[in-house]
């Protein structure tokens, strides 16, 4: 580690220049990553950064400017450029942050297994287990992709109303793409899985018992399935679309700065609007979180990167849309507080409103229920391709692993099943919420303008949708 002492001397130095506020973010990152393509070890990477951000308030102006040189005099330099960037913007309209308490803490996500003790050949031959598990199946497998990510990220945050903040965050990811053949005909599979936490991750996650019934289900649907009906009738979803619908049909059009316009010409825009909150957008059983608390989700932080305490936020709450995502200058805007929505991928980009953990809060439905209850219709136990427009408001998914449902039993497989319809159509044809809630559903989420991408969870329990269209 560094100098930690620099990181309070810029927050005190750029008092002295002039900013009416300032912070300094320091991190520290060590990355390793391999890929395997068909048993062979493709690509190995390690790597390790650090340095520090400094944002300013100064005449009414923000300024932000980063270095990985940590010296005194390569700070001063820093704060200087970050200083000077604010008072040029002679802005007409003060830029303000909304009131905070300040904050001294540390927190960590604890690791069973640690991810700097288990060598890199030992995760590397890990996954060469789950390959060679997965090819005993005999199946025409004829393209295998695995891409295993891991991160150890240390944070201090200062900022001049007090905050001291130290964070530890280790990071695991797993993401495998599958094609598999069969009289012909090919199915394909993409997954991808975060942890917040060590090594453990591997068993927690069932990453073995994952990957074999993936390819089983494919098979089954190359030898079995049938054409996806078409027309109205009533879709059980489960977590993994429910997750996608959450992340691309509410997190996203819920970012406060998307909400101002801010992401226009980079993520694109959002169909709400500041006087949205308490319009109706979905049936009374949904409500739609963002939750950077919840343990082990990829995206798992206790403060964010403004130093505001993390929160679960209802973002569609008994289907009405009940708050924004938000970070201290989105929060003074709009009149209201921060929810702890600033995230930075690194020390040298600032932090922007990001979502963290987000899915549909579990309620009690058991899954045989919901399926009983259908008369005909379409099961779509996961996806393989989404896309929805830039307001976030037409959206389309085609489901990888999908069912007919008939009489109120799951039956026959049905391929490439599809559902296109508006956010609205979609959270407001929701009539049952089940219990079976997962969170380990992992994305990258990408905003900004030089682009951020993010680590995001998405999930949710399995819903029961009446009445809409397939095709």
């Amino acid at each position: 580690m560094a100098d930690l002492d620099l990181v309070d001397f810029a927050v005190d130095y750029a008092r002295e220049k002039g900013a009416s506020y300032a912070e300094a973010r320091y991190e520290h990152q060590i990355e390793e990553q391999f890929i395997l393509k068909n048993s062979v070890l493709d690509a190995l990477y390690h790597g390790e950064d650090s340095g520090i951000g400094v944002r300013v308030l100064a005449k009414g102006g923000l300024g932000f400017a980063a270095t990985n040189a940590m010296t005194r005099t390569d700070v001063k330099a820093l704060v200087e450029d970050a200083v000077k960037i604010a008072k040029a913007a002679h802005r007409k309209d003060p830029i303000s942050f909304a009131p905070e308490e300040p904050v001294v803490t540390n927190w960590s996500v604890p690791q069973r297994k640690k991810l700097s003790d288990v060598p890199v050949e030992d995760k590397i031959e890990e996954i060469l287990h789950v390959d060679r598990e997965v090819m005993a199946l005999k199946f025409k497998l004829v393209a295998r992709y695995f891409q295993q990510a891991n991160k150890q990220i240390d944070k201090y945050f200062v900022n001049s109303e007090g905050s001291k903040i130290r964070s530890f965050s280790p990071r695991v990811r797993m993401f495998y793409f599958l094609t598999l053949q069969h009289n012909g005909s090919a199915e394909q599979t993409s997954q991808n899985y975060g942890w917040s936490g060590g090594w453990e991750a591997m068993d927690e996650l069932r990453m073995r018992e994952r990957v074999i019934e993936e390819a089983k289900s494919m098979q089954n649907s190359l030898e079995h399935g049938k054409k996806s009906p078409e027309g109205k009738m009533d879709l059980v979803a489960g977590p993994q679309v429910t997750g996608i619908a959450s992340h691309e049909s509410c997190g996203h059009p819920t970012e406060a700065d998307r909400v101002l316009g801010r992401e226009a010409s980079q993520a694109g825009k959002s169909f709400i609007t500041p006087a949205s909150v308490g319009q109706r957008v979905g049936s009374p059983v949904v409500n739609v979180c963002d939750d950077p608390t919840m343990e082990h989700g990829i995206a798992y932080y206790a403060y964010d990167d403004e130093g505001v305490k993390a929160r679960r936020r209802y973002l569609y709450k008994e289907g009405i849309i009940n708050e924004f995502l938000q970070n201290r200058e989105t929060a003074a805007i709009l009149g209201t507080r921060s929810n702890g929505a600033a995230r930075a991928t690194t020390y040298n980009v600032e932090a922007i409103v990001r979502m963290a953990n987000t899915f549909v809060e579990p309620k009690d439905w058991g899954v045989d229920e919901m399926v009983e209850g259908v008369k005909f219709g379409v099961y779509m136990k996961s996806f393989m391709e989404w896309n929805i427009d830039d307001k976030r408001y037409n959206g389309k998914y085609v489901g990888r692993e999908a069912y007919l449902i008939e009489n109120g039993k799951v039956t026959t497989p049905v391929r490439k099943t599809v559902i296109e319809l508006t956010t609205p159509t979609f959270w407001g044809a929701v009539d049952a919420v089940g219990k079976d809630l997962e969170i380990f559903h992992a994305g990258f989420c990408g905003k900004s303008d030089p682009g951020q991408a993010l680590d995001a969870a998405l999930g949710g329990p399995t819903m029961r949708l009446r009445n809409v269209y397939l095709r």
